[in-house]
């Protein structure tokens, strides 16, 4: 099991997340970490770290173009070697039983199909005092959900081999989240998507967070206005331009569901677009997503 790690200026809580690796109640893991042009203590921390553990510990120089970059970089890097991968984000805290869950479901999947684990989260403070959890998510995980949603957090995604050889094709597009980003290449390609509604890890919420909780209110109306900002339009565009890389490894079902979904945001004409919404299948996974998703096929805005 490779573990992921990207950071940068983690120095505040990247302690708490080094230790919840050791704690893990499976060992045979490594640890690849990608520093991003750190000017506090980070490295020292890694290394420190490394100096500690029996367990492999790598440090390298991340692409300094943000963090999907710097997650991807270390996807394609050849030289990180592992039957299983794991995303780390630097600020939360693993369950103990993280990694051996998510490996005795990937486990019952075959070497040669792509496949994706990825669950809710605990939301705690800066203190890691809880606050609550991720929503859970009841309907079926797919690629026509995929391309307008992401269910599942990079902090909590372990994924094959197969899985990575597709991550690798689409690496160094410009996609903005790789946590969505995964979720639409192996779903695309016809890997199995393992949702677990118990949390894996505590996902800490702080004013630092790059991407926080989408639980609540406020993070409902945010998301309603980047919708109307053209950001959701922006990213569904980086998102297509990055599943291109993909070709003959995306399925004939999903590639026909593809091309409808890219037929809808070109099409003016109102009942042609929704034609083409209707062809393709697309949901979100609440009620109020597939209102918002339908508010964006009507204003052009998807």
């Amino acid at each position: 099991m490779a573990i992921l790690l990207a950071v940068k200026d983690g120095e505040r809580f990247l302690s708490d997340q080094l230790q919840s690796f050791v704690n893990q109640t499976y060992r045979n893991w490594s640890l690849n970490v990608s520093d991003d042009g750190s000017i506090d203590s980070t490295v020292n921390i890694i290394r420190q770290f490394a100096d500690q553990v029996s367990s492999s510990v790598t440090l390298r120089c991340g692409p300094r173009a943000g963090f999907c970059k710097n997650f991807m970089s270390l996807v394609r890097d050849d030289r990180i070697r592992g039957h299983y991968f794991a995303f780390s984000d630097q600020d939360d805290i693993w369950y103990a039983d993280k990694i051996e869950r998510a490996l005795r479901l990937l486990q019952t999947i075959p070497d040669s199909r792509p496949a994706l684990y990825c669950s809710r989260t605990e939301l705690v403070g800066p203190d890691a005092q809880h606050q609550g959890y991720s929503p859970h998510f009841a309907k079926c995980a797919s690629f026509q959900n995929a391309l307008v949603q992401s269910i599942g957090g990079g902090n909590t995604m372990v994924f094959n081999k197969r899985a990575r050889d597709l991550l690798k094709k689409v690496g160094d597009a410009d996609a903005l989240l790789h946590d969505w980003l995964a979720y639409q290449v192996v779903s695309a390609a016809g890997g199995v998507i393992l949702y677990d509604s118990t949390p894996s890890l505590k996902y800490r919420q702080h004013s630092d967070n790059l991407v926080g909780s989408n639980r609540g209110l406020r993070a409902r109306a945010e998301r309603v206005k980047m919708l109307f900002q053209g950001h959701w339009q922006q990213w569904n565009g980086l998102n297509l331009k990055a599943l291109e890389n993909l070709g003959a490894d995306i399925t004939v079902k999903n590639r026909k569901i593809l091309d409808n979904f890219t037929k809808m945001r070109c099409a003016r004409w109102l009942p042609r677009r929704l034609w083409y919404f209707i062809q393709s299948g697309v949901y979100r996974q609440t009620f109020l997503g597939n209102v918002s998703l339908l508010v964006a096929v009507v204003t052009r805005k998807i």
